[in-house]
């Protein structure tokens, strides 16, 4: 019998931990290949962990709620599957932080010396930081708890290495910090801004009759993100009409036979995203993030579709390259997303890395809205419901009123770097797209 280490899978490069919601093995069940032993969390989406062996649990490494790192020891497999197999002695002799550290985008550059694999100095203190923090804090000779005192932007106010590196910054007077030169940032973090103060929460009576419902996670994690992005950004949101006859007509024309052909319904939402792609290409300058008093002009356009969840709950699954794939491609990934988004099988990677969110606020028949941006991005564009409508139209022979397909577009952007002749060109440019659809087009 051999011993097999079950590591926690890397799951995108931008997730470097994710948190044990539930096990769904426990020791002494036996394991066939691809059971799910665990559920897990990040940020933005749960997900099952499978198993890459066939054996027994025989220990479980961390509690349910605890946070873990990538590439960390969760469980031990006993299996007879001895080729397969990863003896635990190997692993337990490199050391776990040093086989963290390997999973963490940015850490393979941190010098290993004495001072980066020192422990920060420990109070009483239950906050968690990650091993890139802790060894940032160690160079710069901070102990835990003067970390403590430091304003986390991260999930559920986690201290993240941008707070830190901002934090050592303002202390030594506008000085870079010895952990942003040796980790040779892509981009530096250039922000002298004071730390925000925490706002101050409305006192709420409650009467016997009233129910209390807790937040499940992923609300918890929805409100902070909420809260940040409008503490962050000041936002403005622009509207257009727009008349979308031929395109509604163009779809409901195909959608038979492309469904026939491509075994896949063809929805409003792919055209959208077309849409919108062409509209970033002719202003790029929407697709940017802002860092700082820096703004980071994004090359990939990878759009964000928001989604309601059967829980009440709403998620943002990413095309990326969207503006790389035809018709037929963005209708397939829409679908792939959405309904995997639902399923709960999306992975933790492809609610990552978006430059632009598009959400359908018509889909609950909404005509309207004035949607709060997705940060780090800098814009989100809200399509309303296409209602029946009597419209002007301008003929050779003169002015007619006629019933027309109309909808509105709404654009929600950061006033910081946006300003409304780029959002509201941009909003309209959309629009155009979309009026000028080609009632012939080939799919």
């Amino acid at each position: 019998m051999a011993q097999y280490e079950l590591l926690l899978p890397k799951m995108g490069e931008s997730v470097a931990e994710a948190t044990i919601i539930k096990w769904a093995k426990q020791p002494g069940d036996m394991i066939e290949l691809d059971d799910t032993i665990l559920e897990i969390a990040t940020d933005k989406v749960d997900s099952e962990v499978p198993s890459p062996i066939a054996g027994k649990l025989i220990k479980q490494l961390f509690k349910e709620d605890e946070v873990v790192q990538v590439g960390a020891v969760i469980a031990i497999i006993e299996t007879d599957a001895n080729a397969a197999a990863a003896p635990v002695e190997t692993a337990a002799a490199q050391p776990e932080a040093e086989r963290v550290s390997e999973q963490i985008p940015g850490t393979e550059q941190l010098p290993s010396n004495d001072a980066a694999t020192q422990p920060v100095k420990q109070s009483n203190s239950d906050r968690f930081y990650s091993p890139l923090v802790k060894n940032i804090a160690a160079q710069e000779n901070i102990e835990l708890s003067e970390l403590d005192s430091i304003t986390g932007t991260g999930a559920e106010g986690r201290l993240t290495k941008d707070d830190l590196l901002n934090y050592i910054q303002q202390k030594t007077g506008g000085v870079a910090p010895k952990a942003a030169v040796t980790a040779q940032a892509a981009v530096p973090v250039v922000n002298n801004q004071p730390a925000p103060s925490k706002p101050v929460q409305p006192v709420v009576s409650v009467n016997g009759g009233d129910e209390i419902i807790e937040m499940d996670r992923m609300r918890k994690l929805i409100a902070d993100h909420m809260v940040m992005s409008k503490h962050n950004s000041p936002h403005v949101t622009s509207f257009v009409e727009a008349d979308v006859t031929n395109m509604v007509m163009w779809r409901e024309k195909v959608k038979r036979n492309f469904e026939k052909r491509e075994n896949e319904k063809i929805t409003f939402t792919p055209i959208f995203i077309e849409a919108v792609t062409k509209a970033i290409k002719d202003f790029p300058m929407i697709n940017v993030s802002v860092n700082g008093t820096q703004i980071i002009k994004k090359r990939d356009i990878n759009i964000g579709m928001a989604a309601a969840l059967p829980s009440g709950n709403l998620i943002v699954p990413v095309i990326k390259n969207a503006d790389q794939l035809n018709l037929v491609g963005l209708t397939k990934s829409v679908n792939d997303l959405a309904i995997r988004a639902r399923n709960s099988k999306l992975k933790p990677d492809e609610t990552q890395g978006g430059t632009f969110t598009l959400t359908n606020v018509g889909s609950f028949g909404n005509v309207m809205g004035t949607p709060i941006i997705n940060q780090p991005q800098v814009a989100i564009l809200a399509v309303g419901a296409i209602k029946k409508k009597p419209a002007v139209l301008e003929t050779e022979f003169g002015d007619v009123i006629a019933i027309r397909h109309m909808m509105f577009l709404s654009l929600s952007y950061d006033h910081r770097v946006v300003d409304g002749a780029l959002g509201g060109s941009f909003v309209r440019r959309v629009a155009d797209y979309l009026e000028s659809w080609d009632i012939n087009r080939e799919i």
